[in-house]
C-alpha cells in the first residue's frame, strides 16, 4: 500500500506588503526584487495571528477535502521554524483546536524542507500500519524573525500554512519515492538568532545545485524519466532557483508551480500552498506525476515523486 495525499487545505494572512512597499521601508526598489526573486508582494500575519492560527486554518481546509473529522486523524506533524513559543508544540495547540482528541501531535524543525521531511515521516507510519490518517502542515510567521532593516532578506519572506491530510491511496498512487538529505557543514549560511541570516550568494548556489540533482533522483528511483513527469512543485523561495530545476527535468514553464510572486518565500508553508493553487486552478488533474521538491537551513533538501490521486 502507498501513501498518499486524500485532500489540501492552505491560509494566508489578509495584510499584503508589495515591493513598493518596501521601497519606502528599505533601500530597495520594485524592479531589483522583480528581476532577481520573481516576488511581487508578500503576506504578512498582524500580532494577533500567529503561527498556530494559520496551521488551523490550513488544517480545517484539509480536513474539508478529505471528508474527514479531526478526530479521524490518529498523528499531527507541524512543520515549522517559528513556533508561537518553544513548547508546547504547534500540533499539540491545534490538535485541541480541531479536537483531534486520538491524534499524537509533534513539531519538527527542518526550515524550507520540513514539508518534504513531515510527508516522509507520514508515509512511514502509514505504511507500516502504525497510524492510519496522518495531519502534516507546513506553517511559518518569518515576519517576526525578520530584519526589516536589511534589505537582502526583508524583501524575501512572507507569512503562510499549508497542510495535507495523509492516508493510504489506490495502487499506483501516492509516494512513489523520496529522498532526504542535510549538511550540516552549511549551517553558516542561513540561521537564525534574533533575527533571521542568510548569505544569499553561498545558498543559492547550493540550492540550484541540489534542486536539480534531487528532482532528478526521486524520478529515477521510482523507475521512471523526467518525460514522464507531469507538473513541478518546487520551493517558492526564488524564481531563478525555481527556472534551474524545471530546467533540469526539460518541462515547459506551464509545467511548473509559480506562487513566489504573490506569497514570497513561505519556508515550509510553500509547497503545500502551491499545490493547493495548483488544484485550484485545474493544473493538477488524477495520474499526474508530481515532483515535489525544496532546500532549506540546515542545511536541508527533500524531494519526493508523488502520483496524484486517492
Amino acid at each position: 500500500m502507498n501513501a498518499g495525499i486524500l485532500g489540501l487545505g492552505a491560509y494566508v494572512p489578509e495584510k499584503v506588503l508589495t515591493n513598493f512597499d518596501l521601497e519606502k521601508m528599505v533601500d530597495t526598489s520594485d524592479e531589483w526584487i522583480r528581476t532577481r526573486t520573481g516576488i511581487e508582494e508578500r503576506r504578512i500575519a498582524s500580532d494577533d495571528i500567529n503561527t498556530s492560527h494559520m496551521s488551523e486554518n490550513a488544517a480545517r481546509e484539509a480536513l474539508k477535502n478529505a471528508d474527514m473529522n479531526a478526530e479521524d486523524i490518529d498523528l499531527i506533524v507541524v512543520a515549522t521554524v517559528t513556533p508561537d513559543r518553544p513548547f508546547p508544540s504547534v500540533a499539540c495547540m491545534i490538535q485541541d483546536r480541531l479536537g483531534a482528541v486520538n491524534a499524537v501531535a509533534m513539531d519538527i524543525s527542518a526550515a524550507c524542507s520540513g514539508f518534504m521531511y513531515g510527508m516522509v515521516i507520514a508515509k512511514q507510519f502509514i505504511e507500516s500500519g502504525t497510524y492510519k490518517n496522518v495531519l502534516v502542515v507546513g506553517a511559518e510567521k518569518l515576519s517576526r524573525i525578520t530584519d526589516w532593516n536589511d534589505r537582502n532578506t526583508a524583501v524575501l519572506f512572507g507569512d503562510g500554512a499549508g497542510a495535507a491530510v495523509m492516508s493510504t491511496v489506490s495502487e499506483g498512487r501516492g509516494i512513489l519515492s523520496f529522498e532526504l538529505g542535510s549538511d550540516g557543514r552549511g549551517a553558516k549560511h542561513l540561521y537564525q538568532d534574533k533575527y533571521l541570516y542568510m548569505n544569499g550568494r553561498e545558498v543559492f548556489k547550493f540550492a540550484v545545485r541540489q534542486m536539480g540533482e534531487s528532482s532528478m533522483n526521486v524520478v529515477e528511483k521510482a523507475g521512471l524519466t523526467k518525460d514522464d513527469v507531469d507538473y513541478l512543485i518546487p520551493h517558492q523561495a526564488n524564481i531563478r532557483i525555481m527556472e534551474a530545476a524545471r530546467q533540469r527535468l526539460d518541462l515547459p514553464k506551464e509545467k511548473m508551480a509559480v506562487t513566489v510572486n504573490k506569497y514570497g518565500n513561505t519556508s515550509s508553508a510553500s509547497i503545500p500552498m502551491a499545490i493547493s493553487d495548483a488544484l485550484k486552478n485545474g493544473k493538477i488533474k488524477d495520474d499526474d506525476l508530481l515532483v515535489l521538491v525544496g532546500f532549506g537551513g540546515g542545511l536541508t533538501w527533500g524531494a519526493v515523486a508523488l502520483r496524484w490521486g486517492r
